[in-house]
């Protein structure tokens, strides 16, 4: 998949390193010359310009994206670029500070397939709002360290199987389980895993990717694919 992300900071640069490291398509948006040069030493795609303009999303390529995360601290370039993205039929991910009140994000949510919270949800959060699918990051515990909410699909390696027999990778452990449509609560053993049913997980950034090939299988994948 291809995306556009605009805003080369921190958020925005460690969301396109994730994205990358799934062999996604990253392009970048950014004016500040330092953030410029830091993405393209990174090996990224730079547009320098600003991302509240259409031309220079054209020049980003946002006519043949899939999605486009507005992730700058700038609230009003965000929702412009969002605005743009939705015009090009894109999927849209708006960045909003914590800081803002309610009713501004409500105003602003019903404009945009999704808001995030970046700094609350680490980067990672941003990533899987742009995939969209059956993940959801919950919480940064530590700088690598996430717990992500898993939904089972129908690809799942492990639907049918229960908690006792899914071997996570690195560590990673389930720390709530919910079946669909049910609250979660304390994972018994001989819970079974169906489609729709609910996992929380505490993993490494370095095995997320693997623990959700065996959680949500390829789900992810097929479900992006159709954005």
């Amino acid at each position: 998949m291809r995306f556009v992300i605009i805003g080369g900071g921190r958020v925005g640069l460690r969301t396109a390193r994730v994205l990358r490291d799934e062999e996604h398509e990253v392009t970048i948006v950014e004016l500040d010359t330092d953030r410029i040069e830091r993405a393209r030493e990174a090996g990224f795609e730079v547009i320098d310009g600003d991302g509240s303009r259409e031309e220079t999303l054209e020049r980003a390529g946002v006519a043949d994206a899939d999605a486009i995360g507005a992730l700058t601290g700038d609230l009003n370039v965000n929702f412009a670029a969002c605005s743009i993205g939705k015009h090009h039929g894109l999927r849209t991910v708006l960045r909003v500070d914590e800081d803002y009140r309610d009713e501004v994000y409500k105003k602003y949510a019903e404009e945009v397939d999704e808001v995030v919270y970046p700094e609350r949800l680490g980067a990672i959060g941003a990533k899987n709002a742009l995939l969209g699918g059956s993940i959801r990051a919950i919480a940064d515990i530590a700088q690598n360290l996430q717990v992500v909410l898993m939904t089972v699909t129908d690809e799942s390696p492990m639907r049918g199987y229960s908690i006792e027999e899914v071997a996570l990778p690195g560590q990673a452990r389930i720390l709530a389980f919910g079946k669909a449509g049910e609250q979660m609560g304390i994972p018994m053993r001989d819970d079974s895993l169906e489609t729709g049913d609910r996992l929380a997980v505490l993993a490494d950034f370095d095995v997320l990717g693997n623990v959700r090939q065996l959680i949500v299988g390829d789900e992810v994948t097929a479900t992006a694919g159709g954005v």
